[in-house]
């Protein structure tokens, strides 16, 4: 079994087939699912497909392209989603991002940092997504060190991911590490310790080869521990198990 511990199923992409697929995922192997939200609507998207498939789990936050949205009342509804829904197992997915900048970067780190502060409150690990904002994004987490949790579809340096490896985080590796020009994901895949590794699809994003430029989908997060079992010169079977087992310990599924 794997589990994808990023995807989007609630993205309009599966708008077509989106049960038929859901329903289809245990038999191909997929026996857990983090559905990450993005926005506060987004985030009652993932909670209803949580609650429709066992296997399936939920984040609450809002991505930094809407970070725009964070205030008192977005905050307070993510508090009463968390505190009502026992399969709400996350912050986020909150973070930076400066590639295209339509969100300002003080409103970004504004909004990053009340979900990191929302995050401590409710003993909760957060989903970070980081985009060309390194030493802010490594900033604002050293400044919450009571709280750990991934960063997803990384983007950094093997000795960045080092250093959240010693903070306490997990990393985590998309359909990007099957890619042949994935010098950087390789590297750091390498350097840091297997038990602090977890894959994930970014769906409907990242499908790795030889499905890259289509759709992507939870199934095909069996690519990504393959390749990952490849670098590590260790089995397939043991890459699906430990990162199967890392993805629960990160959302403290039992």
């Amino acid at each position: 079994m794997v589990f994808d511990t990023h995807a989007h199923m609630n993205d309009r992409a599966f708008d077509a087939d989106r049960d038929a697929l859901m329903a289809s995922l245990p038999a191909q192997g997929v026996g857990l699912l983090m559905n990450a939200g993005c926005s506060l609507a987004s985030t009652i998207e993932c909670i209803a497909l949580a609650e429709k498939y066992d296997f399936a789990y939920a984040s609450a936050g809002s991505h930094p392209d809407a970070a725009d949205e964070v205030c008192d009342a977005v905050l307070e509804e993510y508090k009463k989603l968390c505190k009502l829904h026992p399969k709400v197992r996350a912050i986020g997915e909150i973070g930076l991002d400066y590639h295209y900048e339509d969100i300002p970067r003080d409103l970004q780190k504004k909004a990053f940092i009340a979900q990191m502060e929302l995050a401590r409150e409710l003993g909760l690990p957060v989903i970070v997504h980081e985009r060309e904002a390194h030493q802010d994004g490594m900033e604002i987490v050293r400044q919450f060190p009571e709280v750990q949790g991934v960063f997803h579809c990384y983007s950094g340096s093997a000795e960045m991911a080092k250093q959240l490896v010693d903070l306490g985080w997990y990393i985590g590796f998309t359909g990007v590490l099957t890619f042949k020009n994935a010098k950087k994901a390789i590297e750091t895949a390498q350097a840091i310790p297997l038990d602090r590794i977890v894959i994930e699809t970014d769906c409907p994003y990242m499908s790795p080869e030889p499905y890259r430029g289509r759709r992507n989908d939870p199934s095909r997060v069996i690519f990504v521990a393959d390749k990952l079992a490849e670098i590590r010169g260790i089995s397939p079977e043991e890459a699906r198990k430990a990162t199967y087992e890392n993805g629960k310990r990160l959302y403290r599924i039992y």
